[in-house]
């Protein structure tokens, strides 16, 4: 049987709970905002490119708000105003939804070069919109070895995910693979040292370590905590979490081609008459649904796949789910979009499971 990696802590995440002693109270210091990811009790880890660092924010945000669709027209106008700048100056890097409260966290970058400063945006279930304070909080921190400086800084971080008390982190490092996934544990350790991550990129016709994971997320495939990641032009992977060895050598079993001239935004796990599904937004392609039931046994793609063409697991294009840039697992039943609309702004919006 295969099914969702629930991760360990779900089961307590309506108790009450604190952080842990190991944070210290004080300012995170984030150089920028960058992917984000939830852990128990309203743990909030943000990636911070720039900083090369994962920190762990304590949000308090831990009471049920209610259920419910969230929607929100031009979010980017909203949160703009909020802050006091244009919608132009903008740039929403992320969102996540807190699985303790349900309400839904934003990462912002407070204007549209890799220095902006970084703001981080909560928006409640009853659709009010306030600044996560990044002073006086509850926090702790994990810089990354070995981050890539200059232009690539940047893709230090790609995408995170709270994997069995583990923070996921992919991105690009000063390795003989640049590609690296690092399984922190949390509370964090001084080692933060990645493994180097080699696939078969079948489009490309050829074996590659050096360019990043673009987006992924975990899934439990015969009791085994699993990554399935996907990169520019764009090959499925699957890495299982427990072969993610600090300074060690991965190679990811590539399940599915999805077509080239395409890279990967965002993606969610869920299941759907007793299936389980991969719902993958992507720049070219549309939102692709993924039938998950083979991953763990289908064989690998080691052979070239030209012209555009797909090969691996089924999907199938979602044709009413267009320009969706962000996604988030709300509930079992529910994804949140963001979706870019007329005149670039981004619009909130619920959707049941396709």
């Amino acid at each position: 049987m295969k099914r969702l990696c629930l991760l360990s802590f779900v089961a307590a995440l309506a108790a009450a709970g604190s952080a842990p002693a190991e944070m210290k109270q004080g300012t995170a210091d984030l150089k920028s905002a960058g992917p984000l990811a939830f852990g128990p009790h309203g743990l909030l880890f943000i990636g911070d490119p720039q900083a090369a660092a994962v920190f762990a924010i304590d949000t308090n945000d831990k009471s049920p708000m209610g259920t419910g669709k969230v929607a929100a027209p031009k979010i980017d106008e909203r949160i703009a105003g909020m802050l006091g700048t244009k919608a132009s100056e903008l740039n929403i890097v992320d969102m996540a939804v807190n699985p303790a409260s349900g309400n839904v966290f934003f990462s912002v970058g407070r204007g549209r070069g890799p220095d902006a400063p970084a703001v981080v945006v909560k928006l409640d279930r009853k659709g009010e919109l306030t600044e996560v304070s990044l002073k006086d909080v509850k926090f702790d921190k994990a810089p990354l070895t070995n981050p890539l400086d200059g232009g690539k800084r940047a893709q230090s971080i790609t995408g995170m995910a709270y994997v069995d008390g583990k923070v996921i982190v992919a991105g690009l490092a000063n390795e003989e693979f640049n590609s690296t996934l690092r399984s922190i544990p949390f509370p964090f350790t001084a080692e933060t040292k990645g493994t180097g991550v080699q696939i078969y990129h079948a489009a490309h016709g050829r074996v590659e370590t050096q360019s990043p994971i673009r987006t992924f997320t975990a899934y439990e495939i015969n009791g085994t905590a699993n990554i399935l990641a996907s990169y520019t032009c764009t090959p499925l992977v699957r890495i299982p979490v427990a072969t993610l060895k600090a300074g060690d050598k991965v190679k990811g079993t590539t399940i599915a081609e999805l077509g080239n001239g395409n890279t990967p935004l965002d993606m969610v796990v869920y299941t759907k008459g007793g299936k389980d599904y991969l719902l993958m937004s992507n720049t070219k392609r549309g939102v692709m649904k993924i039938e998950l039931e083979k991953a763990g046994i289908v064989e690998a793609l080691t052979e070239p796949v030209r012209g555009g063409g797909t090969k691996g697991l089924p999907f199938e294009t979602i044709g009413s789910l267009k320009n969706v840039m962000q996604l988030a697992k709300l509930d079992n039943d529910h994804a949140l979009i963001l979706v870019k609309g007329e005149g670039g702004m981004h619009n909130l919006e619920t959707i049941e499971m396709p």
